[in-house]
């Protein structure tokens, strides 16, 4: 069955004028952005523009908050795993007054094809590991996914060795395929959050990587090999590194 301008319809069975988070596959997905109380609806309704239809699976929704001075910022990442695609949706929101009564939010979403996810890297921090035994809790999870397609280009003033020289010589900087860390701790987040965490890094390994039936090769963007994609997320993987 296929939509009226001719592509496949999404989200065949539910029931007109429903939208996939209320769905059923998406209530579990509904009831996490709402536990998290930050900007649920802002939330919601931007996960259900960017689902464009698609049933939600298997998510995380990870909710960070830092300290500036005086100031506390927080931030949410949701991610959602939506039958080809993985979702990647950020909220950030910023005081624009000393008061704190002028608010502004600013929210990001990424669709990303599984097919060009390159890389699902996981780092576990175990407290007391000479006494460990099969079970025990992680005490912190730093999960990292990189895919080929988008670039993030970091710019800086360029320099110049000579001390005395003020003239203007631009800019250098590097690029990058986009990539994104998030660190959960047990002890900040919660165990139940841990636990979703790794139950996510399962999920989205299984569903960029399937188990291949037969014997296929394996074929790398030349521009940018696995190994160098793996190379720069492990290197973020710092206890203080993670971006939302």
């Amino acid at each position: 069955m296929q939509a009226g301008n001719g592509v496949p319809a999404r989200g065949l069975g539910r029931l007109e004028g429903m939208t996939p988070l209320s769905s059923a596959q998406g209530r579990d997905l509904q009831a996490d952005i709402n536990r998290a109380g930050f900007y649920p609806k802002i939330v919601s309704d931007v996960i259900d523009e960017a689902l464009d239809g698609r049933d939600p699976g298997d998510h995380l929704v990870h909710l960070e908050t830092h300290f500036d001075h005086n100031e506390v910022h927080r931030h949410i990442t949701v991610l959602v795993l939506a039958q080809d695609v993985l979702l990647v949706a950020h909220v950030d929101d910023q005081q624009l007054d000393d008061k704190g009564k002028e608010i502004m939010a600013q929210i990001s979403t990424e669709l990303v094809q599984l097919s060009k996810v390159t890389t699902v890297a996981t780092s576990y921090v175990y407290h007391q590991p000479q006494n460990y035994r099969s079970g025990d809790p992680v005490k912190e999870l730093t999960l990292g996914i990189a895919w080929a397609g988008a670039q993030r280009i970091d710019l800086a003033p360029a320099g110049c060795p000579d001390p005395e020289c003020d003239a203007d010589h631009g800019y250098t900087g590097t690029s990058q395929q986009e990539d994104l860390v998030l660190r959960v701790s047990a002890e900040a987040d919660g165990a139940p959050a841990l636990t979703a965490a790794r139950n996510f890094a399962k999920a989205i390994r299984r569903a960029s990587a399937p188990r291949a039936t037969g014997t296929v090769e394996a074929k790398l963007p030349a521009s940018a090999p696995a190994t160098d994609v793996r190379g720069r997320v492990a290197s973020r993987f710092g206890r203080n590194s993670h971006q939302g």
